[in-house]
Formats: C-alpha cells, structure tokens, sequence
C-alpha cells in the first residue's frame, strides 16, 4: 500500500500545483508579456516593445526618486527592525516571571493589518506634531521617519520569535564550555551566539528586506506619497501609475517588472551573502 501511495505522489501534488499556477505563475507571465503592451484590458493589448521601460526612466512621475526613497528606507528598517529584535530575544530567552507575557505582547504588532496601523499611526504622530504645528505630511523627513517607526514597531516582534528560536536551539554545552574558559558576556554572544544564529539572521534579513521594499498599505495611510509624492515608495508608485494615469497601465506594469527584478536581485544577493556565513560557522 505505501509503495502505491509513494508512484502516486503526483496525484497529491496536482492540486498546490495547479493553484501556485492559477494564482501566481499564470498572472506573473501574462504580465511580463503586457508590459512590452499598451493596454486597457488584457483583450486589447497593443505591442509596443520597450517603449514602456524607456517612459519608466525618461519620464519625470517619480520612479527614481520612489526608488531612491524606498532604499533608504528600507537600509535604516532592516538594520534597526534586526538590531530590536535581537536584543528582544536575547532579553526573553532568559527565565523570568511574564516572560511568555512579554513575548505576547511584543509579537502582537505583527497581527494588525497595514491599513489600521498607517491610520492608527497617523493619528499619533499628527498629535504630537501639531504641537509645534506641522503635520506628518508637512516634510518628507517626518513621513520617512514615520514609516521607519511603524515599520519598527510592527516586525520587530516577529523577526524576535525567529531570533528566540534560533538562539534556544543552541546546545548549552556550549556557553557551559565558554564559562569554564571564563569567557565574558560579550565574547560568548560573538563566539557562540551569533554564530550559531545564522540561519536565524538569514531569514529574518531577508523577510525585513523584502516586507521593506514592497510596503505598500503603511505607505498609502501615513502619507499616501505626500507631500508631493516625495514619500512614495516603490509599490505606491506602482499602483498610482496603473490605476492613476490615463493610458498608464502599461508603464506601470513595466515598473512592476523593474520592481520584481530589483527586489529578486537583492535578496538573492543577500541570502548568498548570509548563506556563505552558515557555511563558515
């Protein structure tokens, strides 16, 4: 019965296939080709060849500064979301009462939808702000710095589960050893620690990478782009580009295409990087 089971494997397989394939590689190959198309609806697609690329870089609707902007942004996130999360984990792996408490409460950000939390965070930055009378949309710094704290606030629980994970994994023959050679704090978490995370490390640097570069509900509710489109990210470019402009949907499908390439460069770069790391610990 186990080896019929076993020849049939691909009876089993058939159904996630068939969905991954309807709902993503489907989709994803039909807008490659549009975005070589001018078009309205997918019926009317007019080929074009790389005029749609050549409007993404010669026009003047933001996509390199959204670029510029959403790099920096996401630089500052991924060092300080990574930062938190580990200090949080190396604080709630120890024994103490509500420890678990703790964990709860610092994980629970991560459950909020974007949209709720843009808005929710809006509010309060905007009542602080307007003590010395500005909004967050009064400067680009403010909304940069805005997103950066939200970000903050929302993923740094999560990548601390991983982290936590991670570091109770570690054998404690290990830190009983270091103690015995009378190894201090700080040489144990760069001897034993942090080596012995790396795989931790290498999937909470790429999850804050990618969730940075493609935000995208945060960024609407906090600034929407403003003010004069100077907060926009990447994604929120995108989005107005297609559905914004008239005649845009193909430019802003190119864009997509330069976004999904930009972001898939990146982090295979990065897990190659962090990877080759795994190998040496």
């Amino acid at each position: 019965m186990e080896r019929k089971i076993r020849g049939r494997w691909y009876v089993f397989l058939l159904p996630t296939l068939t969905c991954f394939a309807i709902a993503f590689l489907i989709p994803f190959i039909m807008g490659i080709g549009l975005s070589f198309t001018e078009f309205k609806t997918v019926t009317n697609a007019r080929f074009v060849g790389f005029e749609n690329y050549i409007a993404v870089f010669k026009s003047s609707d933001g996509f390199i500064s959204s670029l510029i902007f959403t790099v920096g942004f996401s630089v500052v996130t991924v060092i300080a979301v990574n930062l938190l999360a580990f200090f949080l984990a190396l604080t709630l792996v120890k024994r103490f009462r509500f420890r678990n408490f703790y964990r709860t409460v610092f994980f629970m950000p991560n459950l909020i939808g974007g949209i709720v939390l843009g808005y929710i965070f809006q509010l309060i930055i905007n009542g602080v702000l307007l003590n010395y009378g500005y909004t967050i949309t009064s400067r680009w710094s403010f909304g940069f710095w805005g997103l950066v704290i939200l970000s903050i606030w929302q993923m740094s629980g999560y990548m601390m589960v991983i982290y936590i994970a991670g570091i109770t994994s570690i054998p404690g023959e290990l830190y009983e050893a270091a103690r015995v050679d009378g190894a201090s704090s700080f040489r144990t978490l760069i001897s034993i620690t942090l080596p012995s995370v790396m795989p931790s490390i290498t999937v909470c640097l790429f999850l804050s990478l990618t969730n940075s570069f493609k935000m995208f509900d945060q960024n609407l509710a906090l600034t929407a782009g403003a003010p004069s489109g100077q907060t926009e990210m990447l994604a929120l470019d995108i989005y107005n580009t297609f559905y914004g402009r008239t005649g845009g949907e193909g430019i802003g499908q190119a864009k997509a295409v330069i976004f999904f390439i930009i972001v898939a460069v990146i982090s295979f770069v990065q897990l190659r990087i962090t990877r080759s790391k795994e190998f040496d610990s």
